[in-house]
């Protein structure tokens, strides 16, 4: 007799992990990513990401201008097995000009991995990406890392994140050694002292010795050599004063297990990969204008997190990553596109490794997957087979940098047209204009300047188009709802009357001084952050 569904479905849930990894950059988060993918069987040896000029690349870093500059600009998305568990990694942006794409990514993942500089500690983008975390409520796992490297006390950083961050952290495991002689960690969970050998550069794994024994136990101490005191008095300490593990705060976002480790030279990345594949939780309940939508359910349902253009650049085409969140996908089934009420074939659809694709017959909550889109999908949209509900949770942001665009070369407006309208769509600018046939040259606004240096290269290398970029002298953007007057605005130079990709009616302001003067002048308009 074959298996129903229903415990299929609970069985596929229980043993997905789908985990966005934030850091500020610069802290090793490509690095992490591809020793995760390294330990996780996926590639056979990590791409070395420090050098430009590097023959090999990191997986995650796929779009050429990353692997020159050696930064990830692009949200990627990676998966594998292991040991049972099916792996969903979602890498973000660490860059601060590309906030938008990681908080978008970050509204698919049902947990995150904090990545701290152990010579640093916790940094500014690291803030930010972690109130966005709290705000969703996504539990948080911490990875201090390059603890190969001189760096401050573990104690002070665990201090720190408390401190900064307003959430409590505790140590699964504890360094063993610190800069050029770290050695390893001690698992305080499972008493045992790991110590690492080899790994050819970090490209490959490296061996593990385990010893089993409590920290007092002789053959633990020896073989932590001269560091024992000072292991054993922090351990002690912790034992003492410091916060215990706890499942249930864990899923609270209250309490943030913490590891160390080195991802350059992979000691500590496979304890921490087994851990926390134990303690990160499956998919949840997501929410949406309806009420929580159960990932049990039978129906599926899924949103639309990220659009990108040009994955495939023999093809020219349009992915739109979806996140499953209820059912069970299958290739070749209808389902409903709820924005526009249309029915939609669920076909040419693929699993994602960066820019490698395969076919994909089915797919489970947790996973996502990536739909050809002929240019009916916006992010945000959400797919279901019953009902008309619609999840919520995709932020979008008000840009701080503007651009009049020209083309360099007339005979190429065609070309213009177009790649401007799909990268916009993929979120990697937002695209403006003046007066209702918009015939003016097209405004650009973007939260970091990094975005138009992107485009450019984009726009040149994708559709062949090279672009003029002007800077035009406003920071602030805002939509106007109730009690808006389009004839109070019309011949004030300090304010730009725009309208955005929705024909819906946007105020450039030069700086937050002209907002407020207005909301005093006008006390009845509403200026609202975004167009949502």
């Amino acid at each position: 007799m074959s298996e129903t569904v229903a415990p299929q479905l609970k069985r596929e849930i229980e043993r997905r992990r789908t985990f966005a990894i934030i850091s500020h950059p610069d802290a090793g988060k490509t690095t992490l990513t591809e020793k995760l993918l390294l330990y996780g069987g996926a590639i056979r040896q990590a791409g070395a990401v420090r050098s430009r000029r590097a023959e090999r690349h990191a997986t995650s870093d796929w779009l050429e201008l990353e692997q020159k500059r050696g930064i990830s600009v692009s949200s990627s998305v990676m998966t594998f097995e292991r040991e049972g568990w099916r792996v969903n990694i979602l890498d973000t942006p660490g860059h601060h000009d590309f906030s938008e794409d990681t908080y978008r990514t970050l509204a698919a993942a049902d947990s995150a991995v904090m990545l701290i500089d152990a010579a640093k500690g916790v940094e500014p983008q690291t803030r930010k990406l972690f109130k966005v975390c709290r705000m969703r409520g996504i539990p948080i796992f911490t990875f201090i890392n390059k603890m190969d490297r001189s760096g401050r006390d573990p104690l002070d950083l665990l201090g720190e994140i408390e401190e900064v961050l307003g959430i409590h952290a505790t140590p699964i495991n504890w360094p063993v050694g610190s800069g050029s002689d770290f050695r390893g960690v001690y698992d305080r969970m499972g008493k045992r002292l790991l110590l690492f050998h080899g790994g050819k550069h970090g490209t490959e794994q490296v061996e593990e010795e385990v010893i089993e024994g409590a920290p007092n136990h002789h053959a633990v101490q020896t073989a932590m050599g001269t560091v024992a005191d000072e292991v054993m008095e922090s351990l002690e300490l912790l034992d003492g004063a410091g916060e215990q593990y706890d499942a249930e705060r864990v899923g609270k976002g209250l309490l943030t297990p913490t590891f160390f480790g080195s991802a350059l030279t992979n000691f500590g990345v496979l304890p921490f990969l087994e851990n926390f594949l134990d303690m990160a939780p499956a998919p949840f309940a997501r929410d949406s204008d309806k009420g929580p939508v159960d990932p049990a359910e039978d129906a599926f349902s899924g949103f639309v997190f990220k659009i990108q253009a040009n994955m495939d650049p023999d093809h020219r085409d349009r992915i739109a990553f979806i996140r499953v969140c209820s059912g069970r996908f299958r290739k070749g089934s209808s389902t409903t596109h709820v924005r526009t009420k249309k029915k939609l074939r669920l076909a040419n659809s693929t699993l994602l490794m960066a820019r490698d694709r395969q076919e994909v017959e089915e797919a489970y909550p947790g996973d996502v997957v990536g739909l050809f889109d002929p240019g009916i999908f916006r992010i945000g949209d959400t797919l279901a087979d019953k009902g008309s509900f619609r999840f919520e949770g995709i932020p979008s942001f008000s840009p701080e940098h503007f651009v009049r665009v020209r083309v360099a070369d007339v005979m190429r407006r065609k070309a213009l047209q177009k790649g401007l309208e799909q990268l916009t769509q993929e979120g990697l600018v937002q695209l403006f204009s003046e007066g209702e046939a918009g015939s003016a040259a097209p405004i650009l606004g973007a939260v970091g300047p990094l975005q138009f240096d992107v485009l450019k290269y984009r726009m040149e290398t994708e559709y062949k188009v090279e672009l003029k970029l002007a800077p035009i002298a406003f920071r602030v953007a805002r939509w106007p709802g109730e009690g808006y007057d389009p004839s109070q605005f019309d011949h004030t130079h300090s304010i730009r009357v725009l309208q955005d990709r929705e024909k819906r009616p946007v105020l450039l302001f030069e700086n937050e001084h002209m907002v407020r003067w207005i909301q005093e002048k006008h006390p009845g308009l509403e200026l609202r952050e975004t167009g949502d």
